[in-house]
């Protein structure tokens, strides 16, 4: 029988985040106005903002036996993430740069490191979480060969799979028809469909033939622009909440989490959406990815 329990399944990362106006030409060293650290990974950040909301949430993964993976497993469990498959690897702990730039907009740079010690025998071994969990969400910052791999195990074991296809990579269809939920961006779904999707209208022209190849949902996040829903029934548009962004690091993450605790919860997809797309807008408001998600009392809150 299931549990209300999220598995997360990715990556852990030591997040460096640079806040300037612009980016370093090519052969120039540019000062930032800011620096900072801290908690991050795709597969990190989503399982923290499922554990923000009070969901029982587990990530499988991997950090180095060094001083940032000491950091991150701590920072991890303050938040409430359960870290007991975290693997403690002879790999330096997955790296992140990102430059955060003053109108939101972002570009990071990752390091493998540790996260792509991640092995198929993993997945074996988790075979009890699985059976438990009644949701997975997978990223592509592991090896795809896992992912797929993840993907056909948790759905043969009546998991819900939500596959952030991010960074962008080459998976099987046959992997891809077993997602129940597929969350990609602009970039993102541009590779996956062969065109070019920067817009409310190129994601309603090309995104129904993606939908076409997953299992039941496809959402397109497009940013201040909102995000589409693709199921059997229809298109959806759900629109953004205006902000001010300060720095969009965890904003996607955070939309994953919020939309997985609210498909734990049965809610309405429209619904789940618009409630994940609240808190992507919080976090954007906010500095880091990790501390900048919010509570389940936060979203509570009166909207202002």
């Amino acid at each position: 029988m299931k549990d209300k329990v999220i598995t997360v399944i990715g990556s852990i990362n030591f997040d460096i985040i640079f806040k300037q106006q612009r980016l370093a030409a090519i052969g120039e060293t540019y000062s930032a106005e800011h620096m900072s650290v801290a908690g991050g990974g795709k597969g990190a950040n989503q399982a923290v903002q499922c554990a923000k909301l009070g969901v029982p949430t587990y990530l499988v993964g991997s950090t180095g036996k060094d001083v940032m993976g000491d950091q991150l497993l701590q920072e991890l469990k303050s938040y409430g993430v359960n870290t007991d498959y975290v693997a403690r690897v002879n790999e330096t702990t997955g790296v992140g740069v990102v430059n955060a730039l003053e109108d939101g907009s972002l570009m990071a740079t990752i390091s493998k490191g540790a996260n792509y010690t991640m092995t198929k025998e993993r997945i074996d071994a988790i075979e009890s979480l699985l059976k438990r969990s009644s949701i997975v969400i997978l990223q592509l910052e592991v090896p795809v060969e896992v992912v797929e791999y993840c993907i056909h195990r948790a759905h043969e074991l009546g998991c819900y799979v939500i596959l952030n296809a991010a960074p962008a990579a080459a998976i099987s269809a046959d992997a891809l028809a077993k997602v129940n939920c597929l969350v990609v961006n602009e970039p993102e779904a541009s590779f996956y469909c062969g065109q070019e999707i920067d817009d409310l209208e190129s994601a309603l022209k090309y995104g129904r033939e993606l939908y076409n190849k997953t299992g039941e949902l496809l959402i397109i996040t497009l940013g201040s622009k909102g995000s589409v829903l693709f199921n059997d029934a229809s298109n959806i548009h759900i629109e953004a909440r205006p902000v001010h962004a300060i720095e969009t690091t965890g904003a996607g993450d955070s939309f994953i989490g919020a939309l997985a605790y609210q498909l734990l919860l049965d809610t309405e997809i429209t619904a789940a959406a618009e409630f994940a797309t609240r808190a992507a807008a919080i976090t954007v408001t906010r500095i880091g990815a990790q501390p900048a998600m919010p509570t389940l009392e936060e979203l509570a809150a009166p909207r202002s």
